[in-house]
């Protein structure tokens, strides 16, 4: 059995979130996702996300496909996530590339093309125009 685990802010849900998880999933047999949280979020962008971490987190329990989620407070912590969660395979957006490969001791690392034309900050933008 392979465990896949991927992190992420997942504000503003959308069809390259959605994708980028099934993908993941089809790597392995049970998805983990740990979700940012508010303050890990404002330290690495300097705003809160437009969701709380628990309606994220809501968000991405209900995919039927996510074996279960949990809150990553730290970037520093990934590796202890990694082995907390048991996991065989981390996946991550290729925007990404490179910067996690300090855990391939542990884990096969995976970064996969994100869906093209769409982010969370390009949506944000569109709704304010």
């Amino acid at each position: 059995m392979k465990r896949v685990i991927t992190f992420g802010t997942f504000d503003l849900f959308h069809y390259g979130h959605l994708k980028i998880l099934e993908r993941a999933m089809g790597l392995g047999d049970e998805l983990y996702v740990g979700v940012s949280s508010d303050a890990l979020n404002f330290s690495k962008k300097g705003r809160y996300p437009l969701y709380t971490e628990f309606e994220r987190r809501a968000i991405v329990d209900s995919i039927r496909f996510v074996t279960q989620t949990f809150l990553e407070e730290s970037l520093e912590l990934k590796r202890e996530y990694l082995l907390k969660y048991e996991a065989d395979i981390l996946v991550m957006g290729n925007d990404w590339e490179g910067k996690f490969d300090e855990f391939s001791d542990i884990v096969e690392v995976v970064y996969l093309p994100r869906t093209p034309s769409i982010s969370t900050t390009e949506i944000i933008e569109r709704i304010r125009v």
